[in-house]
């Protein structure tokens, strides 16, 4: 049967491949774009023939979220699967990011997850049916990490919230999956969407103590960035799970690496 999927970033690579491959098996995929990379009219353009149908979502704004969920709901009466995506890596010495900077930063990653979340589970719940797909980076690579800090935490909350839903909605028939693809930022290529500090003086500061350490942060970011493969193999991977029958649907997933971590949810 064929499925409403929302995938919020679909400006970036993953997920505009993600929503490609949804198509591509079947599936009727709105493909959430900034309102500042779409068309003044709302939409990117008109899908051709069967492709993604792009649509206006900003996930820091819940007034955008509401309408781009309300404008699916309209179109189709139901929405089975959001894709969640994640948000640009913070890079930098933990004390130049202002506080208003990490307000934006957790808002990117976390809260931008909530405002969708509570706009589509209503409609789940009362189907008893859906399903939440959470793209999580690698962390380990990040943990400990100069400079990454923020980034690693911000993941971190993202898993912890995604399994926390996993329990709390296994009564309404709602599943959840997290993708744990083998890569510590979900973009391809050197040019990775990173945050920089607001407070350059105390960012210098660090630099001269530490000389050359920028550098070698965004190297480590730049090798591992995704390549096209791996942006296929995982955007695959989030379509066979979409594709899966209800019930079958593991946990966590950890597409181009061997087994997976957990194929059950505990229940309380």
């Amino acid at each position: 049967m064929s499925q409403i999927v929302l995938v919020t970033g679909a400006s970036s690579d993953l997920g505009a491949a993600t929503a490609q491959a949804l198509v591509g098996s079947g599936h009727i995929a709105y493909a959430g774009i900034s309102p500042a990379v779409l068309h003044p009219a709302g939409r990117l353009a008109e899908p051709s023939g069967h492709g993604p149908r792009p649509i206006s979502l900003d996930v820091a704004d819940q007034r955008s979220v509401s309408t781009a969920v309300g404008d699916i709901l309209g179109e189709t009466g139901r929405i089975d699967a959001v894709v969640h995506a994640v948000g640009p890596v913070p890079r930098g010495p933990l004390e130049s990011f202002t506080p208003y900077q990490l307000a934006q930063i957790f808002d990117a990653h976390v809260l931008s997850t909530q405002r969708v979340n509570r706009s589509v589970l209503p409609q789940m719940r009362e189907r008893q049916d859906g399903l939440l797909v959470w793209v999580v980076p690698a962390n380990q690579d990040a943990e400990g990490a100069p400079y990454l800090a923020l980034h690693s935490e911000a993941v971190t909350m993202i898993d912890h919230l995604a399994a926390s839903y996993a329990r709390e909605l296994t009564e309404f028939g709602v599943e959840t999956t997290i993708v744990a693809p083998g890569f510590l930022v979900p973009e391809t290529g050197p040019r990775v969407r990173t945050v920089h500090p607001d407070d350059a003086e105390t960012a210098r500061a660090y630099e001269g103590r530490y000389p050359g350490l920028v550098q070698r942060v965004d190297s480590k970011l730049a090798e591992h960035a995704l390549t096209g493969a791996e942006v296929a193999v995982a955007a695959q991977a989030i379509a066979a799970v979409v594709d899966s029958p209800k019930g079958t649907r593991p946990l966590r997933i950890a597409p181009g690496r061997s087994g997976t971590e957990s194929d059950q949810v505990a229940v309380w």
